[in-house]
């Protein structure tokens, strides 16, 4: 019969012995008992099993029904018995001593069980001393032996991590000194990469952890000081740098409309800015060497949190009576149709203006050709649809003034309505980028031709324009395709987006080769390979007989079982030519072998 589930063969070393083989029982309480005298050692209390890997985590009553069979264990010292040696280790005078006592705390406080037993000694509290007051002991020392107290800093602060990544104490707790001192390594410690990484970090989960934490930061730390750690060549040091930057913008108060006002432009500033986005993009996106998985995080992290600037005028709706607001129509107007000097005010000429008015909206596509501003009281998209028009008739001049002007001679049912178009094409393009929602944690979808462009998502938008007014011209269609239109359009912006063009230009001719006819074929060619498998009919057919199948293999298998099969009796003092066998099968009650 097998050995019950729950014994274990393990190999348990113990320094300057032989190690041991030995069965492990992982629900009894007294395996410590056993091990602690198979050396014959007292205080049994103060040993404990620990993983032989490069891990060196212990095993407790919470995890030991983890151990596998096969593995390497270590009796040691138990975590609280380590926890206070190096809490006094630390404390040396002898600067050796101390270095080593502070690269062991690094490594053990990965392991929740000892972190818990050090943070009961106040082990957090010492540290942060530590990194306040004790590191400036020795900065007179720093020239004469720079490099061991850079490790002695860059380990401190390792430990310092690894503690407060368990979660078990509040990041609230700290003060500004440490804080302020933290920060100054940012800058102190360029050249140091361990010290600067580690400071970044810890700046990185102050934000993101703690409100009061994020105001202290705030004051602490400048863009300014942070994009130069994005110009070096480290690519860990710039997914951290990215990250903090990332962590200021996310955790900003919530209610920092009504607090500050400027917080928000203040924000889009420094996302938006060139000097920022050129540098991401020269020494991170377009540097010589694979983008990692975390860095590939970051960097849409940064990318929602940018297009997350729209959502304010996503959800604005226009005020018709707003004038400034009125004259953005205006303005549409007058690119689109070079309008000349307005008629006299006189009570003739009023009735002549409005006729032409409505004339020019209803050219523009608007479906209020008397007051277009109702266009946009509709949240999403709102203004940033009319900020988009205006855009593209500021900056494509030549190609707004084609396209309204192209529509405006067909057909009625033929023209493709630009206002409407914007508007729509507007609110899918907020759906498809999400914006107004926050980043995902585990999403890595980062797109390299955003970063091209201090006003992307302005251009994404001509872009998407143009290539709706192509396709309505491809598909021939009429009013009544509007939606349909507005499908394939989708369609053909999401894949030429999984190709990750590099550039704004790139996506273009992109959609240039994803024509409504070569979308058709793509389509076509997706149904003949899907639908013997997954057409409807067949899915409900399968979901129908499926409990059916199932019950009827598990059947046959037990009747297998019940059946048995014969198994070779291995002997080796069997005689030549002697084979001896044996039965094994399930009872026919199917409860025992």
């Amino acid at each position: 019969m097998p050995p019950p589930a729950d014994i274990v063969k393990v190999a348990i070393e113990w320094p300057g012995a032989f190690p041991k083989l030995m069965e492990i029982d992982q629900v009894s309480a007294c395996v410590r008992v056993c091990l602690a005298g198979l050396w014959s050692l007292a205080n049994h209390d103060q040993f404990a099993l620990q993983h032989a890997d490069s891990s060196n985590f212990y095993i407790t009553e919470k995890n030991r029904n983890e151990i596998k069979n096969g593995a390497i264990l270590r009796l040691t010292t138990s975590p609280a018995q380590n926890a206070q040696q190096l809490h006094e280790r630390i404390q040396s005078s002898s600067m050796d001593a101390k270095l080593e006592a502070l690269k062991d705390l690094a490594n053990y406080s990965r392991d929740v069980t000892f972190a818990q037993e050090f943070i009961n000694l106040d082990g957090i509290s010492l540290l942060t001393q530590m990194v306040e007051s004790g590191t400036e002991r020795y900065q007179k020392l720093q020239k004469i032996m720079k490099p061991c107290f850079g490790d002695m800093l860059s380990f401190t602060l390792t430990a310092f991590v690894e503690l407060m990544d368990h979660g078990i104490v509040s990041w609230d707790t700290f003060s500004v000194a440490f804080i302020k001192k933290i920060a100054s390594y940012v800058n102190k410690f360029a050249s140091d990469i361990s010290i600067l990484q580690r400071s970044l970090a810890i700046l990185e989960s102050m934000v993101l952890n703690s409100h009061d934490l994020y105001q202290k930061v705030a004051q602490e730390i400048t863009i300014g000081q942070l994009i130069p750690h994005l110009q070096g060549t480290d690519q860990e040091i710039q997914t951290y740098t990215i990250a903090v930057i990332n962590a200021l913008f996310l955790k900003a108060p919530d209610d920092k409309r009504q607090v500050s006002c400027s917080y928000i432009s203040e924000m889009a500033n420094i996302l938006a800015q060139k000097q920022l986005r050129s540098i991401i993009l020269t020494h991170v996106i377009r540097a010589q060497r694979a983008i990692n998985n975390e860095m590939a995080h970051q960097l849409y992290v940064l990318q929602v949190l940018t297009f997350n600037l729209l959502e304010d005028r996503m959800m604005t709706k226009m005020d018709p009576q707003d004038q400034a607001q009125r004259d953005i129509i205006f303005e549409l107007r007058r690119i689109a149709f070079d309008a000349e000097s307005e008629p006299n005010n006189s009570s003739g000429s009023i009735e002549k203006r409005k006729s032409m008015y409505t004339r020019d909206y209803k050219k523009l596509g608007f479906i209020n050709h008397v007051n277009p501003a109702m266009d946009f009281t509709q949240t999403p998209p709102g203004m940033l649809a009319l900020d988009n028009m205006l855009y593209f008739a500021k900056h494509h001049q030549d190609a707004y003034i084609r396209i309204v002007l192209e529509n405006s001679s067909r057909e009625d049912k033929h023209e493709c309505p630009f206002g409407r178009s914007s508007i729509e094409l507007t609110k899918m393009l907020c759906e498809i980028l999400k914006v107004g929602e926050l980043p995902s944690e585990t999403c890595n979808d980062f797109h390299p031709m955003f970063f091209t462009h201090d006003r992307s998502f302005e251009e994404f938008f001509c872009i998407c324009i143009q290539l709706l007014n192509k396709t309505w011209k491809e598909m021939r269609a009429t009013s009544e395709d509007f939606n349909k239109v507005m499908q394939v359009v989708k369609e053909q912006i999401m894949r030429a987006l999984t190709t990750k063009p590099s550039s704004l230009d790139q996506f273009k001719s992109k959609l240039q080769n994803l024509s409504y006819t070569e979308i058709l074929k793509i389509r076509q060619s997706e149904r003949m390979n899907q639908e013997d498998f997954q057409s409807r009919p067949i899915l409900e057919l399968k979901e129908k007989i499926q409990p059916e199948i199932l019950e009827l293999i598990k059947q046959q298998r037990l009747n297998r079982l019940v059946e048995g099969t014969c198994f070779r009796k291995l002997n080796s003092r069997r005689r030549q030519g002697t084979v001896q066998t044996y039965l094994a099968k399930l009872s026919s009650s199917i409860l025992a072998l």
